[in-house]
């Protein structure tokens, strides 16, 4: 039983339920909690995926507490009925802690995709760094990114018997949408792709930014809007009321900078596709933009992906106003700081993170062998 509830966790389990989904001998009964609603849905939409069972546990300005409880007696009543042999989560969710929590207290083994990755800072990014770190406590499978994760995993002394190495199949999922070349709804982005005008796409909505650090970032973008007219500045808001009510009061007027509603996955992905520069605080961009060659600024202070900043592609610099400007205007002007960076290696996955999953879970259940683990 996959579980999840947000954007993310679609994007990155969907290779893995078409794998479990044509796998002979395993029965795949596919379960959301809806935390997230309408961008859920488009993803499930554009890898033709049809829950099996829908939580819908989504409340307006709902808290944490909250999706954590829904979650968990939604999925207790679940259990009791479908009995599952094991449940799928990923990542650091509250859908997927409470998953694998509802799930551990019944007895059902949990994989967890996507594990390991560590901040070494609980509160940042919140409430994520404490999440995965209670998942790995209570999981009997490990699937780890990279080395890096599955090294983090081992000095907490999880059993290296239980850990296998897979890449992140978010590669797997940004791979198979690209080719699609999803068109945009929204003419003025299929305008601005059409332009060849340099574009700098933004998304911003960690907890830990909110308020004065995302109005500061706001004030960046009004600031890097006016030394370049030349240049389109895309956010593609996020429907969180705190988000909106920081960020847009600082960019409004600005030609410019284009905002728009949430994009769905593959519009994102087409667009990420046709940016120069991407600044960001989200975790999955980090890994999806280097796969496409994009340098990547991260609005934030440590990342637990440090891979990617190891090899050059992604670059931490906080929400300081003035340094995002610095650093955006530094790739802008200087092509040899743009190219060392454009052109490093992605260090996340070769497109084969699924079958080395399903691979994994299927000799978790005693019906075959794991693969060799992905050498990052």
């Amino acid at each position: 039983m996959p579980i999840y509830g947000t954007r993310p966790e679609a994007i990155k389990m969907a290779p893995i339920i078409k794998a479990l989904q044509e796998s002979d001998d395993i029965e795949c009964e596919v379960t959301v909690t809806g935390q997230h609603r309408e961008m859920l849905d488009q993803v499930n939409e554009l890898f033709d995926i049809v829950p099996d069972h829908d939580l819908n546990i989504i409340r307006p300005r709902q808290t944490l507490n909250g999706v954590m409880t829904r979650t968990i007696e939604g999925l207790d009543a679940l259990f009791e009925q479908v009995q599952p042999d094991a449940v799928v989560v990923q990542g650091d969710t509250t859908t997927s802690t409470a998953g694998a929590i509802a799930a551990f207290y019944r007895g059902i083994p949990v994989v967890h995709v996507e594990a390991g990755l560590r901040s070494f800072d609980l509160f940042s990014p919140f409430p994520e760094e404490a999440n995965r770190k209670m998942t790995t406590q209570v999981a009997s499978l490990h699937l780890a990114p990279t080395t890096t994760s599955r090294d983090n995993l081992l000095r907490e002394a999880v059993n290296p018997e239980d850990i296998v190495v897979t890449g992140n199949t978010v590669i797997d999922a940004l791979y198979e949408v690209v080719e699609k070349a999803v068109p945009f709804s929204d003419p003025q982005l299929q305008e601005l792709a059409d332009s060849g005008r340099r574009l700098v796409l933004v998304t911003t909505h960690r907890r830990e930014n909110q308020g004065e650090a995302m109005r500061g970032v706001g004030r960046a973008l009004a600031r890097l809007s006016e030394q370049y007219p030349d240049v389109d500045f895309v956010l593609p808001a996020h429907r969180n009321p705190v988000v909106r009510e920081a960020i847009l009061p600082e960019i409004e007027g600005r030609t410019n900078v284009i905002v728009t509603e949430p994009l769905a996955y593959g519009e994102f992905t087409h667009l990420l596709s046709v940016s120069q520069v991407v600044l960001t605080d989200s975790g999955g961009v980090q890994e999806e933009a280097p796969g496409l060659g994009k340098p990547v600024l991260v609005m934030r202070e440590n990342t637990e992906r440090p891979e990617a900043v190891s090899a050059g592609t992604v670059k931490l610099i906080g929400t300081d106003e003035e340094r995002v400007v610095t650093e955006v205007s530094t790739l802008l002007n200087d092509a040899e700081a743009y190219a060392v960076m454009a052109n490093a290696v992605n260090p996340y996955g070769d497109g084969r993170a699924a079958a080395r999953t399903v691979a994994a879970v299927r000799a978790l259940l005693g019906r075959g062998e794991r693969l060799p683990d992905f050498a990052d």
